[in-house]
């Protein structure tokens, strides 16, 4: 199993999503506590990371939310949580929890369904910069 520091939080993402990989970069620009790493569901560690977690990413079409040791969280209650670590005006969107989780869920699998023929699709996996690289698992 690959190694997770213990301070951190693991965000597996569609690694080929153009809004997957969009949200990846709006994600650590506003990841101030330096609390997340990244892998993408393709890669060796997301593969690892999901079969530890005995999910079946066939099934499910859905960002995770991974903290080692504590839990994992899918589609908008992962989403969510990742905007409540932000802190400031991102407070605002932990009124999304107010909503029934399949209310939530509903609109996020529809997004879900059409990221590709709304937003586009990459022939591999993005390779982040040479100053973004320590926040990726291979």
């Amino acid at each position: 199993m690959v190694h997770i520091p213990s301070n951190k939080k693991v965000i597996l993402f569609d690694g080929v999503c153009n809004l997957c990989n969009t949200a990846v970069l709006e994600v650590i620009k506003n990841d101030k506590k330096d609390s997340f790493l990244f892998a993408a569901l393709q890669s060796v560690s997301g593969k690892e990371i999901t079969d530890h977690l005995k999910i079946d990413t066939s099934k499910i079409d859905s960002i995770i939310l991974y903290e080692p040791g504590v839990a994992y969280d899918l589609k908008s209650t992962a989403a969510l949580k990742i905007m409540n670590d932000f802190g400031g005006l991102w407070y605002i969107t932990q009124i999304g929890l107010l909503f029934p989780e399949s209310f939530r869920d509903y609109i996020y699998d529809f997004i879900a369904k059409n990221r590709y023929k709304w937003f586009g699709k990459k022939e591999s996996c993005m390779l982040p910069t040479a100053e973004l690289k320590d926040k990726f698992l291979e």
